[in-house]
């Protein structure tokens, strides 16, 4: 280990390099996918596989995760995870045909689906309650920093090198994260597992994946189209068959039970909300500024990626104000800013100041800070370590369906408002700018809707990771001269 370095420290830095790559993937081929389309003559119907397909696999994978964790150690899952994602980016970056590409996305979809829950799961043991608000602050910049980069590093990489390199550039991050793991990583296991519920995991990866499918054709074709009403209804007949059979379990691998822990319950519900909002504004923000902009995806990257930046500059302030003010205040804080930002979009046109949208985005940032880590600090509060890594992969199976839905949302909502005002997408008319601009006032909208859910937050039940209080008045006390 190295010297002077805390054991818990080393797990979040091995957990950032996962979350990282697996974050930076989700959004680096978004910008790719027109030079993908050209390099292998496919139809749209068919490129899109290679998102929907890393989604889906995504959505079959989470609900694992606990579950190896929890049998196999975190140590060795976490290293499968990443030795799968890091083989199969190498072998994305030398895909012969689309088809190729498309299984060797769901195998990326594979590995990055247990990376996350895995990960949050070591560095919510290594940490103590007391201190998670420190590891959250730590976890929450690669949150924002790789989503934020993916678009400014993808734009370079497709205009001045190649397309291969957006998945390349997973590779030595990747080889350094398996060794750092290998070498420093102790492994953890729970010593009584379960048995794999194979009911639970068909229900909930079929009903999930089902859903995930369903979302993602709702935008380009609509929710009256008849595969998502099919895939929709499928999918939500085999959630609701999931939740009644685990509830009927002895051994569930994801254990609903979690949610009568009414902090994480609510917590969940804040995520959800939340993360649609916030989904929706960054998803049709690039499309306007590279389709009625005319701004290239490397431009494009640039005006989103303060974002990335205001996240770091509220990180560290908001995990100090943590314990003192706990996670109901700073949760509505952010996300007001989150709902202002985005109705601040809402005034935008094609001759707004480019900067004027870099600072909406860095603040749009420090919003996100003040929401997402006394968020990930308080949901686990009251969950027992033996619990933990199914409650992690409930958090991030939550997250991820919510910014599904925030983008099937306000797809199908930015081409209803095209068709009303009589515009074409990429047509720079000032009846494309109108429905883009109520675009933003309905993604606004979806971000407001978290503030009630947020009162239902109780500071008492994160009291184990805040400050008591005789402990804060006494480091009052410390900061105060004596009196002479």
């Amino acid at each position: 280990m190295p010297k002077g370095l805390e054991y818990k420290w080393i797990v979040a830095m091995v957990a950032i390099f996962g979350l990282f790559m697996e974050l930076l993937d989700a959004t680096i081929v978004n910008v790719a996918i027109p030079s993908l389309q050209r390099e292998f003559s496919a139809e749209t119907t068919t490129i899109e596989w290679v998102v929907t397909g890393y989604l889906l696999s995504l959505a079959v994978f989470i609900p694992v995760s606990g579950w190896a964790g929890d049998r196999f150690g975190t140590k060795r899952t976490f290293l499968f995870a990443l030795t799968v994602f890091t083989a199969a980016s190498l072998a994305c970056a030398f895909a012969w045909s689309i088809g190729a590409l498309i299984v060797f996305r769901v195998l990326q979809g594979v590995g990055a689906g247990m990376l996350t829950p895995v990960g949050t799961t070591m560095v919510f043991r290594a940490f103590p309650p007391a201190e998670r608000s420190k590891a959250s602050g730590v976890m929450v910049v690669p949150t924002t920093v790789a989503p934020a980069s993916g678009p400014v590093l993808g734009g370079f990489l497709i205009d001045y090198i190649s397309w291969h390199w957006i998945f390349l550039v997973n590779v030595p991050v990747g080889i350094i994260g398996i060794f750092v793991a290998a070498r420093w990583l102790k492994e953890q296991k729970e010593g009584d597992p379960g048995r794999f519920d194979v009911t639970g995991f068909l229900l909930a990866s079929g009903g999930m994946a089902s859903l995930l499918y369903a979302l993602a054709e709702a935008g380009p074709h609509g929710f009256d189209d008849s595969r998502v009403i099919l895939f929709g209804l499928l999918g939500l007949a085999m959630l609701v068959a999931f939740v009644v059979v685990e509830l009927r379990t002895a051994e569930p691998m994801i254990d609903i039970r979690l949610f009568t822990d009414r902090l994480f319950a609510t917590s969940n519900a804040v995520q959800f909300v939340a993360m649609t909002g916030f989904a929706a504004s960054l998803f049709i923000l690039p499309i306007f500024l590279q389709v009625e902009r005319k701004l290239d995806a490397f431009e494009s990257g640039l005006a989103t990626f303060p974002m990335a930046l205001g996240v770091m500059a509220a990180a560290q302030p908001t995990s100090r104000i943590y314990p003192h003010v706990g996670p109901r205040r700073l949760m509505m804080a952010g996300i007001l800013i989150a709902t202002l930002t985005a109705f601040g979009f809402a005034w935008m046109d094609l001759g707004t100041n480019i900067w004027l949208i870099r600072l909406l985005m860095f603040v749009r940032g420090i919003g996100f800070g003040l929401m997402l880590i006394p968020l990930q600090a308080a949901t686990f509060a009251t969950i027992t370590p033996h619990m933990t890594g199914r409650a992690s992969s409930l958090f991030s199976s939550s997250r991820m369906v919510a910014q599904s839905l925030g983008v099937a949302i306000i797809a199908t909502a930015l081409t209803t408002l095209l068709t009303n005002n009589d515009a074409i997408q990429g047509s720079a008319t000032v009846g494309a700018v109108d429905a883009y601009q109520e675009a933003f006032i309905v993604a606004g909208l979806m971000s407001l809707l978290a503030l009630p859910v947020v009162f239902l937050i109780r500071d008492r039940d994160a009291a184990g990771t805040m400050l008591p209080r005789d402990e804060e008045a006494g480091a009052e006390r410390e900061k105060t001269p004596a009196a002479v």
